[in-house]
């Protein structure tokens, strides 16, 4: 399980790495992983630590945070894989669940409000928002690939894009993540957040409001 190596931090996968995973079911894994079979993890890390990670970084703008948050996730799964109740959701709703607490804990320790103060400037915005960095929009290169101008458009959209969810407060940038970006349902994103599903829906619409006045006044 490479992402328990201490010298190297734990990496978000891209939609496409993850989607090569065949280590089965993740009930499957999850069964193997209670029966102490470690190498279950690895499949789980897989096919969840893309948005996990992502989501942490959206939250926090800082990469070295995000990557942390997601390692204790999968710790804490690895420690304790009894603590996940299917019955209760999702595992990619349970891990990003332990990955916000353990950036709230952080902040509290810092006694800051906002990780706003954190904020990495070299974390890529397509990054923290749809998983793609700079480095995969690259990759296409084959028949059909984007031209360079309209990959500078799309890196531009997106670069305005992190910049008004960063001004955002923390609670309303959290539910256009996961919402908009990471497309969950409102039940699992409420999950998530720890909150009730109407808390949601008006986080949502009230951000969603600021996000659209902050891109206009920027266009």
């Amino acid at each position: 399980m490479m992402f328990f190596a201490p010298q190297r931090r734990a990496r978000a996968l891209s939609p496409d790495e993850a989607s090569q995973d065949d280590d089965g079911p993740v009930a499957q894994l999850l069964q193997r992983l209670v029966r102490g079979e470690l190498e279950a993890l690895d499949g789980l890390y897989r096919r969840e630590s893309g948005r996990v990670y992502r989501y942490a970084l959206a939250l926090c703008g800082n990469t070295a945070w995000a990557a942390d948050a997601t390692q204790e996730a999968f710790v804490a799964l690895a420690t304790r894989p009894q603590g996940f109740d299917p019955a209760r959701g999702q595992i990619g709703a349970y891990l990003a669940g332990v990955a916000r607490h353990a950036l709230a804990a952080r902040w509290r320790e810092l006694r800051r409000e906002e990780p706003l103060a954190e904020v990495d400037e070299a974390a890529p915005a397509a990054e923290a928002t749809t998983g793609a960095s700079s480095a995969a929009a690259d990759a296409h290169d084959g028949e059909g690939a984007a031209s360079p101008e309209t990959l500078l458009v799309r890196t531009q959209e997106l670069q305005a894009l992190w910049a008004a969810l960063r001004a955002l407060p923390m609670v309303f940038r959290e539910a256009v993540v996961l919402v908009d970006l990471q497309e969950r349902p409102y039940a699992e994103a409420a999950q998530i957040a720890g909150i009730e599903l109407n808390t949601l829906r008006t986080r949502l619409h009230r951000a969603r409001v600021r996000l659209a006045a902050l891109l206009g006044a920027g266009a």
